[in-house]
This record gives C-alpha cells, sequence and structure tokens, in this order.
C-alpha cells in the first residue's frame, strides 16, 4: 500500500510524508521538512508520528521553506539524506556526518519499498529536483516550486495514481499586489512558481482515468485563494469544486491511499 499526506504547505514552509507498507513493514520518506525541529515534531505528532519513525529525507532545493531543519533532524534522529550536488553546494557543502547521498536526475534511489525517482524542474535554485514515488504498484508525483512544466517534468508526470501540485498563485492578484516589481517578475516568471493556470494545465495534461488524487499544495497566502484553486481544479479534473483537496500552511492534508 502506498499513501501521503502534506504536513504544510506554504511559504512558511512545506513538509509531505509518503509511506509503503508491504508484508507488514512500512517504509517512510519526508520531502523537504521546511519548519524548525519543534514544529516539525508537533505536526508528526498531530499524525501520530516521531521523528524517530522516519527512514530518510529528501530535499528538493535549498530555499529555507524546504530544507529548514533537516541537518537537526538528520542528526538527531541519525536519518539519512538525499539531495542534488547542486542543492548540497547551494548549503554550504556540509555532509551531514556521513549519512548524505547525492541525488540525479533519473537515477532511482532505493528506501525499503519506496522506489524515488528524481526528475529536475525549472526554478530558481541550484539543482532543483521533484519527484515520483512508487511502491511497485502505484505511483505518486510530488511537483511544486517550479516556473513552468518542461516536456521532462509532463513525462515524469504520466500514468500517476495521485498528485500533489503546486498551485501557486492568482496571476491577477499577484499583478495587483504588494510585491515589489523584481519579486512578481520573479514569482510570476518561468523559473518562479506555478500561475493557477499554468498548474490546472499540467492537471489537464496529466489526467486519465487512474489519477485517483491531486491535492493543490504551495498556495500563496497573498497572492491566491483557496476558492479560487478548486474552481480551476473542478475545471481541469471535472467534479465538483467542494471536492478537491487542497493542502494548508497551518494542518496540510490528510492521508491519501493509493
Amino acid at each position: 500500500m502506498l499513501r501521503f499526506r502534506s504536513l504544510g504547505s506554504g511559504s512558511t514552509g512545506n513538509a509531505t510524508l509518503v509511506e509503503a507498507t508491504s508484508a507488514g513493514r512500512s517504509s517512510r520518506l519526508l520531502i523537504d521538512c521546511g519548519f524548525g525541529l519543534k514544529q516539525l515534531d508537533s505536526r508528526l505528532a498531530r499524525v501520530g508520528l516521531a521523528a524517530g519513525d522516519i527512514d530518510a529525507i529528501f530535499i528538493t532545493h535549498e530555499h529555507g521553506d524546504h530544507i529548514g531543519c533537516a541537518r537537526s533532524l538528520s542528526r538527531r534522529e541519525r536519518i539519512p539524506v538525499w539531495m542534488s550536488e547542486g542543492t548540497w553546494l547551494a548549503t554550504g557543502g556540509h555532509d551531514f556526518e556521513g549519512r548524505l547521498t547525492l541525488a540525479r536526475d533519473g537515477v532511482d534511489i532505493e528506501v525499503g519499498e519506496l522506489c524515488v525517482q528524481p526528475f529536475t524542474v525549472p526554478h530558481d535554485a541550484r539543482e532543483p529536483l521533484q519527484l515520483r514515488c512508487t511502491d511497485g504498484a502505484r505511483h505518486l508525483g510530488v511537483l511544486t516550486d517550479l516556473g513552468h512544466a518542461t516536456p521532462h517534468v509532463l513525462a515524469r508526470l504520466m500514468g500517476l495514481d495521485a498528485l500533489l501540485l503546486e498551485f501557486n498563485h492568482d496571476s491577477e492578484l499577484l499583478a495587483g499586489s504588494s510585491y515589489p516589481p523584481f519579486l512578481k517578475q520573479r514569482v510570476g516568471g518561468n523559473y518562479g512558481h506555478l500561475s493557477n493556470e499554468a498548474a490546472a494545465a499540467i492537471a489537464r495534461a496529466v489526467l486519465h482515468d487512474g489519477l485517483r488524487h491531486v491535492v493543490a499544495a504551495h498556495l500563496s497566502e497573498q497572492n491566491n485563494r483557496p476558492e479560487i484553486v478548486r474552481r480551476m481544479m473542478a475545471d481541469a479534473l471535472g467534479g465538483a469544486a467542494d471536492e478537491m483537496l487542497t493542502a494548508t500552511a497551518a494542518d496540510g492534508s490528510p492521508w491519501l491511499d493509493l
């Protein structure tokens, strides 16, 4: 069985749990840990887990709302960490006391019952990677923090059972926001974050009969609204807007089984 949940998603912090269970053995991957250590412990406790239940950490890129307490968590619990070479260099080249392994686009990572498949994305970070995760039967895509979807990105999202997908901003709200011009250009640019329109286009492109769950993530608190996102998701995926799922900054999302 494969399942996942967001522990929180937004500009203040991001963390996603992926769990695969087979023959009574569970393997858990924490994708990003963009919170302080106490805050992460608290969020894990809410879902009945402790940091020691995590088998591996994958850091998608070096921005603070994603890397957060990775070093402290790995040191305290002796958890192995994966990230790209670019992310490693951007964070100062720490070896995580020998527990760091460098990840590469297209090179699978085995975490117990999980197979993690990193792929590159266009974002204003040193070498960002997003993920496709599988237990061999079901497939989950995790896609946040990118300015646009390349053919390579779309190819890695085909045939998914579930997708955690960035719906960062509404273009009109961003344009009318108090952000300075350089920040508006960064967020809305090809190496920034996905607009609702761009995310909806991705959802349409990968939609198929077997896609059971799509969760909107990394919503901007200032430049987006959950009700706008849900309407756009419903239009792209079919169904009612009130059935669409969004991960919140405070609570993330519920567990979703695949």
